[in-house]
Order: C-alpha cells, then sequence, then structure tokens
C-alpha cells in the first residue's frame, strides 16, 4: 500500500521552498561557478521531476483534507523505537534520517492512512458482511484451469457423477484435490472474493456454476454451515465491519488519482505537463 516511514523521502518539504519562483538569486556559490535558484530548479526537474511534483502536491492536497496531531506523530515514533530499540540512532544513520525528518515521514505515512480510510462502505455492504461473517461454511471444491473443462466437471456434477472422484481426478488444486476437493471450515475473508461470495451465496448441498477466480475455474460445494459462536449483533459490530471493508478498498494508487482529480491539478510548467496524466489514467 505504502512505503515505510524509513523508505519515504522528505523531498516534498525542499520542493516547496525551491519551487516557488525560481530566478537569479543564487542558490550556492563556489570556487568554480555558483547555482541560480532556476538552475538549481532545473536540475530538480531532470533528475526527479514528475515524481516530486507527485510528492508535492499530494502532500498539499492531504494537508488540506486531513490532520494529524503532534501526539498521533509521537505516538508512532515511541512505536519504531520499541521496535528498533538499540538499533534505533544506526538505522537513521543509515536511512540518512535526522529524527526530524523521520517525523516528517511519519506524519505523511499518517496521512495516507486516513486517506485511505475515507472510503465509501454502504449500509448494504456491512449487512451483506455481517450475514457472511457470523456464520461459517465447510466447503468443497473442483479448480481447474480454464471454463471448458469446469462447464464438462459441471454437467458430470448434475448427471450424478460423485463430486470427490471428479476432484480428485481433474483438480488442480493440490491442497485439496487430493482430498475429494474438501476445504474444510472457513470464515468471511478466507478465500479471494470471487470464490467467497460465491460459496456465502449457495444453499447446503448445491453446486455452484463455475467461478473464475485469479487462480482459475471453481465449482463449489457447501456441505454444511453453521453460526459464529458470540458473533455479536450487528449495531455492535457496525464500526468494526466498516472498517474491515474500507480496508479491503484501499488501494493508495487508486485514493491518489481520486485526490489529484478532485484537486483539479493544472501543471504549468511545459516540461512536467505529464507528471500526473499516468495517475489520472488509473
Amino acid at each position: 500500500m505504502k512505503k515505510t516511514i524509513f523508505a519515504l523521502t522528505v523531498a516534498a518539504s525542499i520542493g516547496l521552498a525551491a519551487c516557488s519562483n525560481p530566478g537569479d538569486e543564487v542558490v550556492v556559490s563556489t570556487s568554480v561557478g555558483d547555482i541560480t535558484q532556476e538552475e538549481f530548479y532545473n536540475s530538480m526537474k531532470d533528475i526527479a521531476g514528475d515524481q516530486l511534483l507527485q510528492q508535492v502536491v499530494v502532500e498539499q492536497i492531504l494537508n488540506d483534507k486531513y490532520k494529524v496531531t503532534d501526539e498521533e506523530i509521537e505516538e508512532e515514533l515511541k512505536g519504531v523505537k520499541e521496535q528498533y530499540g538499540e538499533s534505533y540512532e544506526a538505522v537513521l544513520a543509515q536511512s540518512n534520517l535526522t529524527e526530524e525528518t523521520l517525523k516528517t515521514n511519519i506524519r505523511f505515512t499518517l496521512l495516507q492512512e486516513k486517506a485511505l480510510k475515507d472510503v465509501e462502505v454502504t449500509d448494504e455492504e456491512i449487512e451483506k458482511y455481517y450475514n457472511q461473517a457470523s456464520q461459517e461454511l465447510n466447503a468443497r471444491h473442483i479448480l481447474v484451469e480454464d471454463e471448458e473443462t469446469a462447464k464438462e466437471i459441471k454437467a458430470k456434477l448434475d448427471a450424478g457423477e460423485d463430486f470427490a472422484k471428479l476432484a480428485k481426478e481433474f483438480s488442480t488444486d493440490p491442497g485439496s484435490g487430493a482430498q475429494g476437493g474438501d476445504l474444510g471450515w472457513f470464515t468471511v475473508g478466507t478465500m479471494v472474493p470471487e470464490f467467497n461470495d460465491a460459496a456465502y451465496a449457495l444453499e447446503i448441498d448445491e453446486i455452484s456454476e463455475p467461478v473464475q477466480s485469479e487462480h482459475g475455474f471453481h465449482i463449489i460445494q457447501v456441505t454444511e454451515k453453521r453460526d459464529v459462536k458470540d458473533y455479536g449483533k450487528l449495531e455492535d459490530k457496525k464500526e468494526e465491519i466498516r472498517e474491515s471493508i474500507a480496508a479491503t478498498k484501499a488501494d493508495w494508487n487508486t485514493k491518489m488519482a481520486e485526490l489529484i482529480k478532485e484537486a483539479d491539478v493544472k501543471v504549468k510548467d511545459k516540461d512536467l505537463k505529464d507528471a500526473f496524466s499516468g495517475i489520472k489514467a488509473e
């Protein structure tokens, strides 16, 4: 989703100052010549123009939409120090960071996290998740590579052939195939989304049509269902479920494209005019 706080750059802070009104003012003077703001600006464009501009703009948008407190930063910093213990200072040095620049990175990371939590989750999604999460399923499946084979196996099952026998013969799932397709008991979110939704929609002993996922084509049969013990009522679980669904929707590239579109970003520098074209396309 995001880079670690030690991998993040702090170029945005530098970029905001360096990119404003570049001109003839000298940034640095040496015995072999001066470097002006304009020369420095043009060098930055050549080295990291698009990426740097993206970071500057995204940070500005995040600062406008979300707030991170000093207390939140200190709490995260405390966790980092506990994680690295006596190696903390060495890790900072190895990453070319001071504690202040680390705090800058932590702040940006927290802003990202707040943005990713800011996704729409409907009551219908919450209710669907609750209805699934409050039950466990015992199921079996036959996994094959192509839809044609899946349809042929489904026809055999409809004609009364044995599920376990066909699973052992045809399933490409190395874990369950030899067990007659048996997957045992599982809960919501254990399986890939397509499999999960198809399985939870089945009645006991009903056999699904071929279901496509990243693994191939599944034929699924749910053999048992049972309530999850002490799962709780919908109203009590609503916020927890909302956060779980939001987490599954979390994708930084998608969210960044959303934020940039909302901010109506227009790049005035012709050399950087395509800096956001790829992000918008996503």
